[in-house]
């Protein structure tokens, strides 16, 4: 069976074909850069496309309802308000006290430039290279931007277990961790592998096998098991941030809910809150108040859910930022609304902002790298200036 780049969702699935059981232990890398100075910046990607629109629902949009009439929630029915017009996921109720002390925003209707094909593989590359085309850069933004940020020239590189993730690839030294617990596969990556060895006798008699047994059972010890690993990957990073560590950055994957969302992305939205508050908890609190967190993905999900009470692959998302120095507490962006001609395609969150704007926002407000590198050499092609929204943050 030929494999399409849509296939390619991330590294991690690679290192699951290896084994037909579902609970192959998976690697999680965590990669490190030196530097010194006091502010720390941490990225979280979340790899399979989140959906923005379930994260942070815009019940007060007189359209949402109707395009999603079994995943649309209302604080009538169990959805968190935060403004009056936006409403969290009950499954991320964890974070609200992030959210409540300001430590925690939400920026919604967000991309990439990418459109078109709407590829996991070609999306991850755009998020990681910061380029504006597919294949545009072939290293990391946040590797280009250690050449802007002074840094420590002591430190070498290091490679465990698992090659560096794209986003800090590149000629500028810069360490990487493997976590040694057991991760689970996300329960997308076991739909994924369903769906492409469908016609596969021998394959899909083994993967029943592996998942046969009480699943309901077999659920929750998967989930444990994916959150200990989740644990353990946020305070390795909050622990090395306590020493000479200043940028981190790791990947939460399970965002691609093609089919019974619901309980799918409950299950990976926990991963993310446990992500976010050990994180906190392991820097500590002075610490905290220098870092800034940018969890973002590599496209969002349809507005319409499909047939199979889930969401397809879409274009704006939401982009979130944590950190004790922020001014959150608020949901931000320019609401592009879901009436009658608003949609991208008839069919996507229509983006109103850059995801490369934000994270060059946090560079230089946490690096004071300035606008100059930032457009030429971390982001190319990129309009900004110390005049940008999101340095209000």
């Amino acid at each position: 069976m030929a494999f399409s780049q849509d296939m390619l969702i991330s590294r991690r699935s690679f290192l699951a074909t290896a084994c037909c059981a579902a609970a192959l232990p998976v690697f999680s890398p965590v990669s490190f850069a030196a530097m010194p100075g006091e502010n720390r910046f941490v990225t979280i990607v979340l790899r399979g496309a989140m959906d923005g629109l379930d994260l942070v629902q815009p019940y007060g949009d007189a359209a949402f309802a109707g395009f999603r009439p079994t995943l649309a929630l209302t604080p009538d029915t169990g959805l968190i308000d935060l403004d009056g017009h936006f409403g969290l996921n009950p499954a991320a109720q964890p974070l609200m006290p992030l959210f409540q002390a300001k430590e925690l925003a939400f920026i919604h209707a967000v991309s990439t430039p990418y459109r078109d094909q709407r590829s996991h593989f070609d999306g991850q590359d755009m998020l990681e290279s910061g380029a504006e085309h597919v294949h545009g850069e072939r290293t990391g933004w946040l590797n280009r931007a250690l050449s802007s940020i002074p840094r420590s020239q002591e430190r070498k590189a290091i490679d465990i277990n698992t090659s560096m993730e794209l986003i800090l690839a590149g000629p500028n030294e810069a360490d990487v961790w493997a976590s040694t617990s057991d991760m689970t596969m996300a329960a997308d990556d076991v739909a994924f592998f369903k769906r492409l060895y469908a016609n596969d006798a021998d394959f899909s008699r083994v993967l029943a096998e592996a998942l046969r047994t009480d699943m309901s059972a077999e659920q929750l010890f998967q989930d444990e098991k994916r959150g200990q690993g989740i644990r353990d990957v946020a305070k390795l990073a909050g622990g090395l941030l306590r020493e000479d560590y200043r940028i981190a950055s790791f990947s939460i994957d399970g965002w691609d809910t093609h089919a019974g969302q619901k309980g799918q992305f409950a299950r990976t939205v926990k991963d993310l809150t446990i992500a976010l508050t050990t994180l906190k908890d392991a820097l500590g609190p002075e610490v905290w108040k220098k870092t800034v967190v940018l969890a973002m993905t590599e496209f969002g999900r349809t507005v319409r859910e499909n047939g199979t009470a889930g969401t397809d692959h879409g274009t704006g998302g939401v982009s979130i930022l944590a950190g004790g120095g922020i001014d959150g507490g608020r949901v931000l962006g320019k609401w592009p609304g879901l009436g009658d001609g608003k949609l991208l395609d008839d069919r996507d969150l229509m983006p109103t902002g850059d995801v490369r704007e934000l994270a060059a926002a946090m560079l230089y407000r946490q690096f004071d790298v300035g606008s100059e590198a930032l457009t030429n050499g971390v982001f190319p092609g990129l309009s900004f200036d110390r005049s940008s929204a999101y340095l209000k943050v």
